[in-house]
């Protein structure tokens, strides 16, 4: 079956990504359906990658799109580049970054 919203867990941080792109009022709607079909690969359980995508996850599926949306964006934001260095890290970057033009 055809997924609606992306289906994975690459493909899911990378549509969340296109989310966190946009202006603060537009960021959070929809951004929710993208946890539908996120898949943790088993390699990353029980690690710091599954610690990060759990507070993420959180953070989006408790915050209501419309409100405090400016206040939000950043430190969701922010769990989100420290996701994508610990996947890095995982992976065997040694010294991954999100470099200083963040």
């Amino acid at each position: 079956m055809a997924s609606k919203f992306g289906r994975g867990f690459v493909t899911n941080l990378m549509l969340i990504g296109r989310h966190l792109c946009l202006p603060p009022e537009q960021a959070f709607y929809g951004l929710a359906d993208h946890l539908d079909e996120l898949v943790l690969p088993a390699q990353f359980r029980g690690t710091e990658v599954e610690e990060l995508l759990t507070l993420l996850r959180k953070r989006i599926l408790w915050h209501q799109a419309g409100t405090v949306d400016r206040e939000e964006l950043p430190e969701v934001k922010r769990l989100y580049a420290r996701l994508c260095v610990a996947v890095d890290r995982a992976l065997g970057i040694d010294d991954p970054s999100i470099g200083t033009f963040d």
